[in-house]
């Protein structure tokens, strides 16, 4: 037998086969609804606007500032939030929150499947939070939205968990596409956020559903890019700096926020009532902030396109930020139903506006660009996703560098400072624990000759069962099991206590041979050349903890090799991580914090 390096056949760098086309032709269905989902939503938004500010049913462009209610318009958003307490209290808790957690806790704990009430009230519970003037943005909600279409599809067809995770993931890729336009984005959002994979099964499926809802936007006259930019900045050491400055201070504005956010949930856990009035009391901080600035309310698309005309002065942008930043943590620690990606761009930008004066020359608008790109890597743990996300919507390619300079610092400081992002903390506090650290299984790179056991203690096939059963029981007995091997050096089987026992009670003779005992048996092997993650699936599909390792060239026994062995690997570079904290001889307490904690 030729071994695995001299026949290389059979190894693949993929284990995607054909079937992969058609989940991605079930893919473009999938686009196309999220895509009606997505503009449904954006009409439910601005006719629930126009209804609960000028009391006009109409789809016309309204802006909230205008409105004619004066003070009273505070009451808007508590009337609002209670119509969403109201739904989510007797229609589907999922719908509170901004979507995101949830679709990856369906994911990762529910089989990726959601139930159709998801799929209506989600959008319609945002369409009303941010029409009362929640100061939300619709990408959330129609991600959450998209994503249940996906699974909806995928289970009324014959398709196995993973693809239907594809499928929902393919859902809220094209949901997010039609919001923003921002096709990339969505797919990198899909590989940082919601595959937990990086394999073409589930990329190429949802690259399919991005490109078709990008397509069928432009088709339907949508406008991409949204906030047209063409600013640049000096690529020079002072600007690198700048960039510096910029991302780390998004990375603390992240943890802030992320603060922000969760302590108001923690203050309203608290509360003495039930969580469906929860909302009403965040509602009221939200009209109490829209009279301060009206500009915080709502989805606050005018603001984006503001900074990065350069039009928003330092002093409007700081109260810009404060006011948002308290009304959507407030808001959002109530459980009302609204997204993060436009409010983080506007704090961000707010605060890139307002550090602009103190950084090197840029034209107008471009500190806010790098800002927001930031604070929404950051706080999403979301680097590239957030630097893609600011290139699409402005279409500008020239900020590439600089983006991807201030994001990557932003999620360094938030990597650093906090466990848990904005969007991991909600599944962590329902005792859930994810890691999204991907890597290369140490099983498809470690070979069995590099684990096994060379000096193999086997026992002849001449041997009794009389003999066998008293060699196993002896004190000086190391291992629970043994190989069988016949004069050449064959494994003709195993032989462990409970085999023993098996034969005595099936009224074998005693002085019978083990060869005679296993002749016919069929007899799992493992091979010194193959990886140990086939090795693995051997161990379990034959429900044994060893494997005689022998040779493909005469099937002679060479080794022995177990699940301890598999766990040696797996403990090796687990070790070898955390020797990775050792630098110029200073090793930091890794372990004494991680058990503290």
């Amino acid at each position: 037998m030729k071994s695995d390096h001299a026949n290389p056949g059979h190894l693949r760098d993929f284990t995607t086969d054909a079937r992969v086309l058609l989940i991605a032709g079930i893919a473009v269905v999938v686009a196309t609804a999220g895509l009606f989902a997505g503009i449904a939503l954006l009409k439910l938004i601005r006719l629930a606007t126009n209804i609960a500010y000028f009391g006009q049913f109409t789809l016309a462009d309204l802006k909230l500032q205008d409105t004619p209610l004066g003070y009273a318009s505070v009451f808007v958003p508590v009337i609002g939030a209670l119509i969403i307490g109201v739904m989510a209290r007797f229609g589907s808790e999922k719908i509170r929150g901004h979507g995101i957690p949830e679709a990856i806790e369906a994911i990762l704990l529910g089989r990726s499947r959601l139930d159709a009430k998801v799929a209506i009230l989600k959008p319609l519970s945002s369409a009303v939070s941010i029409g009362t003037g929640g100061p939300f943005g619709a990408e959330g909600p129609i991600i959450m939205t998209g994503g249940a279409i996906g699974s909806l599809i995928a289970q009324m067809l014959p398709v196995s968990d993973n693809e239907r995770k594809t499928l929902l993931v393919a859902g809220a890729a094209a949901g997010m596409t039609t919001v923003f336009g921002t096709p990339i984005a969505a797919i990198m959002l899909a590989v940082e956020l919601l595959l937990f994979e990086w394999t073409p099964r589930s990329f190429i499926p949802v690259a399919v559903a991005s490109i078709i809802a990008e397509v069928e936007r432009t088709m339907l006259h949508l406008p991409g890019p949204i906030f047209p930019f063409q600013g640049g900045m000096e690529v020079s050491f002072p600007g690198l700096a700048g960039w510096v400055l910029v991302g780390m201070a998004a990375g603390l504005l992240s943890g802030l926020l992320t603060q922000m956010v969760y302590a108001c949930e923690d203050g309203f856990q608290k509360l003495p009532i039930h969580w469906m009035w929860w909302p009403m009391l965040g509602g009221l901080v939200v009209g109490i902030g829209g009279l301060i600035e009206p500009q915080a309310l709502g989805v606050g698309y005018d603001n984006i396109a503001d900074m990065l005309d350069g039009r928003t002065i330092a002093t409007a942008a700081l109260t810009l930020l404060v006011v948002k930043a308290i009304i959507w943590s407030v808001a959002l620690g109530s459980g009302t139903s609204g997204g993060v990606l436009a409010p983080l761009l506007i704090i961000g930008g707010a605060m890139g506006a307002v550090l602009a004066g103190f950084l090197p020359a840029a034209d107008p608008g471009c500190w806010a660009l790098l800002a927001m790109a930031a604070t929404m890597g950051g706080t999403m743990r979301a680097p590239l996703t957030a630097t893609f996300f600011a290139v699409e919507l402005t279409g500008n390619t020239h900020v590439l560098v600089p983006l991807i300079a201030a994001t990557a610092t932003a999620h360094a400081v938030t990597v650093l400072l906090m466990k848990r992002s904005i969007l991991t903390e909600k599944i962590a506090r329902r005792g859930h624990h994810m890691v999204r650290e991907y890597r290369v299984d140490p099983f498809a790179l470690t070979r069995v000759r590099e684990v096994m056991t060379s000096e193999v203690e086997s026992v002849p096939a001449t041997m009794t069962l009389h003999g066998a059963a008293a060699f196993l029981t002896t004190p000086e007995t190391r291992h629970p099991s043994f190989p069988v091997v016949d004069e050449e050096g064959h494994v003709l089987g195993v032989i462990d206590p409970p085999a023993i026992l098996r034969w005595r009670r099936a009224g074998k003779h005693r002085t019978t041979p083990l060869g005679e005992l296993l002749a016919g048996s069929k007899v799992t092997l493992a091979y010194p050349d193959e990886y140990l993650e086939g090795l693995s699936d051997k161990l379990l599909m034959a429900n044994v903890s060893h494997l005689p390792v022998v040779t493909r060239e005469n099937a002679r026994l060479v080794g022995y090799v177990g699940w301890k062995d598999l766990m040696r690997v797996r403990s090796k570079k687990q070790a070898e991580e955390r020797d990775r904290s050792a630098l110029l001889g200073f090793r930091i307490r890794r372990r004494k914090q991680d058990s503290v904690a």
